[in-house]
């Protein structure tokens, strides 16, 4: 899969493509459903498949401090676009200039005229452009003036309910994972490298991993049962406090990983974390012994979980 940073990156053997356009947080399988339609086409018309997307996401740059917790980071999210076979990420930045440029102009410069594009495959409520002014309809008719196909995916729903980020970030909040991979179409997980920590887990009979997140924020938090896959391989079953720590006066939010039965290094490694059951909240606790107390209780609960799978 290439990405292309950037419209000013685009070059003249870009040109002539089949495109969608949009955020694809967590690319959920209402994103794949638009992902599959735009696949069909390009293979039906015989030209690449292009994914537009944004960096930061349009509701970050306009409500920054409001914004809700992303599901993927954008790592995440072009190696999840990278799995559905998709062949170009054009990245654009989300900046004063794109918010402010009408729908028409981004038609006329981006699609038409810098990719070519042959046909656009959109969701049912795409809006683009200054004030969300551009529709489906309006791309039809630009579609028509300027010779490229339109076409829209229907809503994808789940038990008569729409798939959607929001949906999705109200289960992880809720701790319901099953319901969260169910929208997913796999279960929730977050990536990151593993850095070097307090090593507190030591002190506490715990050894963990400690993984640089790199997010503003997190849409879940707790105690979970989860499994680890790194380049040695995996998955591996094991435990994770996702938060700040209170019992420790930690400031900032970390995830925390304890695999039962290895003793590996995994200092330096990317590791992605798939989390399948939550076992509590986390809370702030007395004294360390209360807190180890609790973490020998989370084990426990873990593991019985991981028997009944």
């Amino acid at each position: 899969m290439q990405i292309i940073r950037g419209s000013y990156n685009l070059r003249p053997a870009h040109r002539g493509c089949v495109a969608t356009i949009g955020n694809f947080d967590g690319v959920h399988r209402g994103h794949r459903a638009v992902l599959a339609g735009l696949a069909r086409r390009a293979r039906e018309l015989g030209l690449p498949a292009c994914v537009i997307t944004f960096e930061p996401l349009p509701h970050e740059y306009f409500r920054p401090s409001e914004a809700p917790a992303r599901l993927t980071r954008l790592r995440e999210k072009l190696g999840l676009l990278r799995e559905t076979g998709v062949d170009r990420v054009l990245l654009l930045r989300f900046d004063e200039r794109l918010a402010a440029q009408p729908p028409q102009e981004f038609i006329g410069e981006l699609l038409v005229g810098r990719l070519g594009v042959r046909h656009l495959v959109v969701g049912d409520d795409f809006r683009f452009g200054r004030d969300r002014a551009g529709d489906f309809a309006l791309l039809c008719r630009a579609g028509a003036a300027r010779g490229f196909g339109v076409e829209s995916t229907s809503t994808y729903a789940l038990d008569a309910a729409r798939v959607s980020s929001t949906r999705i970030r109200s289960c992880l909040d809720a701790g319901d994972l099953p319901g969260a991979a169910e929208l997913l179409g796999r279960p929730y997980r977050m990536e990151g490298r593993v850095m070097p920590g307090q090593q507190l887990g030591r002190q506490l009979g715990y050894r963990t991993a400690n993984i640089a997140l790199r997010r503003r924020r997190t849409p879940l938090s707790g105690v979970f049962a989860v499994t680890a896959s790194g380049a040695d391989g995996g998955p591996r079953a094991g435990m994770a406090n996702l938060g700040t720590r209170p019992t420790v006066a930690g400031l900032r939010t970390l995830l925390e990983v304890h695999l039962f039965d290895v003793e590996i290094d995994l200092y330096g490694q990317h590791l992605c974390i798939e989390f399948l059951h939550k076992l509590r909240d986390e809370r702030k606790f007395d004294s360390l012994d209360a807190l180890q107390a609790a973490i020998a209780g989370d084990e426990r609960a873990a593991r019985a979980f991981f028997a009944a799978q």
